[in-house]
């Protein structure tokens, strides 16, 4: 979200910044955003192998 200048809608301050944005087709808006969710997903998986590896050197310990 943007901040409104003073003396200005806010309403109409964020349909201004829609309109500046540059047209993109819904293929390339679909790839934008599977890459996105391909980035949330290696992550987690990347957080869950430590948490894995951490809980299995903690087994051996005992």
């Amino acid at each position: 979200m943007t901040r409104a200048k003073n003396g200005v809608d806010k309403n109409l301050q964020n349909v201004v910044d829609e309109l500046e944005r540059p047209n993109i087709t819904a293929h390339t808006n679909m790839q934008l955003q599977q890459d996105q969710d391909d980035r949330r997903h290696r992550d987690k998986l990347s957080v869950g192998s430590q948490r894995h590896e951490a809980e299995q050197y903690h087994e051996s310990e005992k």
